[in-house]
Parts: C-alpha cells; structure tokens; sequence
C-alpha cells in the first residue's frame, strides 16, 4: 500500500523544516490586519494562544507516534486496514475545503502585489498548471519543498524584517491587554483558518519513521516558526498601529517606508517576491495532500487525473469565488471556524486510542494460538 511505502519515508528534519519555513506562510498575508482589526495593539496574544494550542496537540502527537515505534500510516493501515480508507477520504475532503481561503487569499494578492493595472479575470489561471504539476508528485516531494524553504524563507524575511523595523515603533502594542478579552478571543476564533496547522503536518507524519532526537527538531521546528511570526506582527503593528486593519497582503507592505528606498529604488519588492514562492507552494499543499489522499484510498489510481480535476475544480472556484470574497471569508471565519478547531484537536484524540505495535503483535500472536488450539 502507497501509504506505508519505503519509497515516501519523510525526515523529522523536513517535517522541521516544513513548520519552521513553510506553514508562517500563512500568517505573512491576511491574518495580521484581521488580528489587528478584533485584537489591535494585543494581536499578539490569540497568535500566541493559537501557537500554544497546536504545538501541545503537535507534541502530543510526536509523542504517541514515538510510543507505537510505527509511523502513523502503518499504524492506521494495521489498525483498520482497508477500512482506514474512510479516514483518508475525509481528511482528503478537509484538505479540499481548507484551500479555499488561501486560494482567494493568493487570488488578490496576486493581482494587488504584481499588476499594475486591472488584469484579466484569466490570468491567476496560470497558477493551476503549476498546482496540477505539484500535485502528480508524492508526499516525499513535500520534503524536498521543505528543504528548499530554508533558503527560500530566511533570508528575504529577515530582509524584509530589518526594513521594517526602522520605521517601528513597538510603544504601539502598549498598553499591554488593553483590548477587551472578548475582543481578543473573538480574534483568536476569527483567525483560525489561519492558524490550524496540525492538519498540514499530518500527512507528513504518515510516512514519518519514529526517532527520539526527531521529536525535539520538530517541535524546535514549530517553535521558530511561531518566533518568526510573532515577530512579523509585533513589526506589522508598529509600523501601522491604528491603520493596520486596512493593510492586508501585510509582508509585501512591512518594508515600503524603509528610508533607502528613495535612493535605491523598491529592492524590498525582489524579497517579496521570494517570499512568494514560498506562499505559491504553501497554497499547493491541501491540493497535494488531497490528491494523495484520494489516489491511495479510492479506485481512481491515476494521480494525475485526479490532480486535473481537483485543479479545475478549484480554478472554477476561485472565479467565481472572487466575486464574493467578503461573504465567504466572513461564512468561513464566523461559521465555520468550528470546522478547523475540530480537525485540529481530533487526531491526538484518536491516537490515544490506537493500539501500539507491542499491542498489536501480541494480538497477531494470540489470534495464531487460537487458531492451533
């Protein structure tokens, strides 16, 4: 079965990786201006509670699969054999439903960051071809990715960081929960979309081999990844303080009022640009996760069918869905928000309750000597 395969064994350093340099990318865009416009100066503090949350359920997770000495897709194929195909169809769907928002999200940074004039309602196209390419290639290329987002990731966000913070000014974010709990916590669920990162690291942790020094590089992983988010909105805030609600596509924003510009001309544009490969894979990742769900657990095989139509599926989507931007998100974030929560906080539950490889062993063996007695 593809799901246990030797062939798609991910490292704990890429899994590292891939929470260090890959999943801040969905806190660099839309979700600072909405922590700001429900938290303000203390945008901080539901980003930390979000961090707090998914890295225990990360940990817990480690922790368990770390127990069983299986990787989670042997311990679920063992478990459930084929039956365990009903899990995978369903997280494949979720994986579908939670690239709506990002998808919508690239739509319009795309089309606010690059052109300068109005372009055609085609032209956000393009990204497809590369989705529908990325989706053909296995979870092992997800690895790979992570590596290249160490590069790809570090050093256009430290650029970018260090010109924004000349124009910073962190008072901003004093006084220190000034903001009503409500306010704060309405923030926290608002921008859970944003947040749920568990789920994007489960399919890793499919093929994943168990090691003990791998637990302590993930969660490091996971906690870098926070520090740089953290640091990119307490930067975000000083820079726009009360206005921040109103500047979405927040990274490409952080460095406009870096003083060189004026004489050096706009180089803050060529790190945001960087960034973006790393947005443009961070947004390929549900697509990918969803084709290899369905190509292991229904009688489609062909992966790149089911890329095709899952890609034309979400092209169609986004135009239309572009027209209605404000509806959907509020209709995700408001309604919906529940959906995420639940996805996020459901597999350790779960995996307190599988059995371990020592359990089911000596459940084969019992089995066997039931059957000679």
């Amino acid at each position: 079965m593809p799901l246990t395969s030797t062939k798609n064994t991910i490292y704990g350093r890429q899994i590292a990786f891939a929470a260090a340099f890959l999943l801040p990318a969905s806190k660099l865009l839309e979700a600072p201006s909405l922590l700001a416009r429900y938290a303000a100066g203390d945008l901080l503090a539901p980003a930390l509670l979000h961090f707090l949350l998914q890295g225990v359920c990360l940990w817990l997770v480690l922790w368990l699969i770390q127990k069983s000495e299986l990787s989670l897709g042997e311990r679920i194929h063992k478990t459930f054999g084929k039956a365990a195909n009903i899990f995978y169809i369903f997280f494949a769907l979720y994986y579908l439903f939670a690239a709506t928002l990002p998808l919508l999200d690239l739509e319009k940074f795309t089309y606010s960051a690059f052109s300068d004039t109005e372009p055609s309602l085609f032209v956000f196209a393009s990204f497809f071809f590369l989705s529908a390419f990325v989706c053909t290639k296995g979870i092992k290329s997800v690895g790979r990715c992570a590596d290249l987002c160490l590069f790809l990731f570090v050093f256009p966000f430290c650029a970018l960081l260090i010109m924004g913070a000349f124009s910073t000014d962190l008072t901003h974010l004093l006084p220190l929960f000034g903001t009503p709990f409500k306010g704060s916590m309405y923030a926290f669920t608002y921008t859970f979309p944003h947040f749920s990162d568990l789920p994007l690291l489960l399919p890793l942790l499919l093929f994943y081999k168990p090691k003990k020094s791998d637990t302590k590089k993930i969660l490091w992983g996971y906690g870098a990844g926070a520090i740089f988010s953290l640091v990119f909105l307490a930067v975000f805030f000083g820079i726009y303080a009360s206005i921040a609600p109103r500047e979405h596509y927040a990274f490409s924003k952080i460095a406009q009022y870096f003083p060189a510009l004026n004489v050096i001309g706009r180089i803050d544009l060529m790190f945001t640009y960087l960034l973006s490969i790393v947005l443009l894979y961070y947004t390929c990742l549900p697509l990918q996760y969803t084709t290899e769900l369905l190509s292991v657990s229904t009688p489609v095989k062909n992966r790149t069918l089911i890329a095709f139509l899952i890609n034309a599926a979400a092209l169609v989507f986004t135009l239309f869905g572009n027209k209605h931007y404000n509806a959907i998100y509020a209709f995700f974030c408001e309604k919906l928000f529940l959906v995420f929560t639940f996805i996020s906080y459901l597999p350790p539950i779960l995996l307190l309750f599988l059995p371990t490889h020592n359990q089911i062993t000596n459940t084969k063996k019992e089995s066997k000597h039931a059957k000679h007695a």
